[in-house]
């Protein structure tokens, strides 16, 4: 009797174990370590380079809104504009393809930086249309994507799936987010040509209309959405 139930029991726990573990060893085959895989990334040697269209002298960024007000809190979902813009931190990160770390002061503006994890839904939804900016913005705005708190085989298998191919920094230790005293991911940040943060965005996932829109808004340039 025991062993009736026994082989009744044991399917019934590896499928729950199947449906809330949600790794790769459920795959039929499964992929090879991320460390042996390529990185789908793009590296980071070109985040210091103006982009093509930005010449120095343009004006990139879009004049203040008279009224407009920080969020009362800052994890209200709400969306944020310093007056005149903050300087990005000073903060060093490594790239996730390696080689020489980034400061993210010398990210060259204008830029959109996304912070974003492979544990977080509203993130993976919104990396394609960061994706399609890039595409689309090319020479006229590098999208740069910050992995917080993340595992490499994670953020790396987001890449694959998803197909980003944009440079990807590394910040294990969520500095970014404390320097902006937000804890909520996704976070993006608008950068000008300065290197001045116009607007910083946590109201959720971003899909193309509203990223073209923000970029329109806060960097004064027109992208198709």
């Amino acid at each position: 009797m025991n062993r009736r139930l026994a082989l009744v029991i044991l399917p019934l726990l590896l499928t729950v174990a199947g449906c809330t573990s949600g790794t790769a060893d459920d795959d039929p085959a499964p992929r090879p370590a991320a460390a042996e895989r390529p990185s789908p990334f793009r590296d980071c040697s070109t985040l210091s380079t103006v982009p093509t269209a930005a010449s120095p002298g343009s004006a990139t960024t879009a004049p203040a809104t008279p009224g407009t007000t920080a969020p009362a809190s800052p994890d209200s979902g709400t969306t944020a504009r310093a007056a005149g813009g903050q300087a990005l931190p000073e903060l060093t990160l490594a790239c996730f393809t390696g080689g020489t770390p980034v400061a993210l002061r010398d990210v060259a503006g204008p830029a959109v930086i996304n912070v974003w994890a492979s544990w977080c839904p509203p993130c993976r939804k919104e990396l394609p249309a960061f994706q399609r900016l890039s595409e689309r913005a090319a020479g006229q705005i590098q999208v740069v994507g910050v992995n917080s708190r993340d595992s490499r085989s994670g953020a790396q298998s987001i890449g694959e799936d998803y197909g980003v191919r944009f440079p990807i920094l590394i910040d294990q230790g969520e500095a970014l987010q404390r320097e902006l005293k937000r804890n909520a991911i996704p976070l993006t940040l608008f950068v000008d040509a300065d290197g001045r943060i116009r607007h910083i965005d946590a109201t959720g996932a971003l899909d193309d209309a509203r990223l073209a829109e923000l970029v329109r808004q806060h960097l004064g340039l027109a992208v198709p959405a």
